[in-house]
């Protein structure tokens, strides 16, 4: 019999390709997704229930159903600028609905809980690249709602023996090869899609925030994941998990960096388009430089990414953008 997985937000961009390799590595994806940002077509594999992580009886009803080895919890909002803006949105939905899967996971005693974090813990970095043992620094809603969901993993782990690990997601881009699933956000916050949307003429032109940081070329350097890569580490982790492994917390990220311009440069050769943009001022609180360090993921979990190049991240960007499906 397969083992079931439950993914929260598995109808989104990252949840979505971690549904469709648990498939294709001989487990059975449960998802629960709300729709509010994910998407029915692409859910490639496994059963959806279009239910609220906030209606805790129905949540529980599905354990009682379904019985889930582990869980794996992406659903979350995710737009930082929004977070600041409307912080009470983000902690009664990344705080409230996490509270209600925590005490179901825990009743039932799943074997495993695999968290999608993000850099955004560790505010501005002190040191690049950034460790885990970082301090925890959020400067904005989003980053802190993903800080208090580590710290009930780490006391729910302390309490009731809940096995987690926290992956704190560095830049996630590009698409799954197939062209069947990729990014799909609105609205789109993210570098390349909308690079890629200016390319396409969807977009009249994109607008570079800054171009006087202290990097060499004035532009922000970024360490950009692909997803398909992110969506690996998410099954190395639960495999660690399943065979005895301790909590963890991981970077993900290939350990080095782009800046703005030299993805928007790869960009633009990629797909044989001029990109016009604008230059404007600094968005409040975007560092310099955020890159991972990445070693424990490599050396615990056996980490060998396959798609760290910026080309192909982008080129499989491009032929998810120009075929989109939904």
């Amino acid at each position: 019999m397969a083992k079931k997985i439950l993914v929260t937000g598995g109808a989104g961009y990252i949840g979505s390709h971690v549904v469709k390799l648990l498939d294709e590595k001989g487990f059975e994806p449960v998802i629960v997704d709300n729709l509010s940002a994910g998407h029915r077509d692409a859910v490639l594999a496994g059963d959806l229930f279009v239910e609220d992580l906030r209606d805790k009886e129905i949540i529980d009803k599905l354990f009682d159903a379904e019985e889930p080895l582990a869980v794996m919890h992406f659903a979350a909002y995710i737009v930082v600028p929004e977070s600041v803006s409307d912080p009470l949105k983000y902690y009664e939905n990344n705080l409230s609905a996490t509270i209600n899967l925590l005490q179901i996971a825990a009743k039932h005693k799943v074997s495993a809980f695999i968290f999608s974090s993000s850099a955004a813990v560790y505010g501005i970095p002190q040191e690049v690249p950034i460790p885990e043992d970082h301090p925890v620094l959020p400067i904005n809603p989003y980053g802190q709602s993903k800080a208090v969901v580590e710290q009930m993993l780490s006391d729910c782990a302390k309490a009731y023996g809940l096995p987690y690990v926290s992956l704190r997601y560095f830049n996630a881009a590009g698409a799954d090869p197939s062209g069947m699933i990729g990014e799909a956000h609105d609205p789109e916050t993210h570098l390349i899609p909308l690079l890629l949307q200016t390319a396409l003429g969807k977009r009249l032109k994109f607008f570079l925030y800054g171009t006087d940081y202290d990097t060499p070329d004035g532009t922000c350097i970024r360490d950009f994941i692909h997803v398909n890569d992110l969506a690996q580490v998410h099954l190395l982790a639960l495999e660690h998990l399943l065979n005895g492994g301790k909590s963890l917390v991981l970077n993900c990220g290939y350990g080095h960096g782009y800046s703005v311009k030299e993805v928007l440069e790869e960009t633009e050769r990629v797909t044989g388009q001029k990109i016009p943009y604008e230059v404007k001022d600094r968005r409040p609180g975007d560092p310099p430089v955020l890159v991972a360090r990445t070693d424990k993921a490599r050396e615990i979990l056996g980490f060998k990414p396959e798609f760290d190049d910026l080309s192909l991240i982008i080129e499989t960007a491009w032929h998810w953008e120009k075929n989109r499906r939904y």
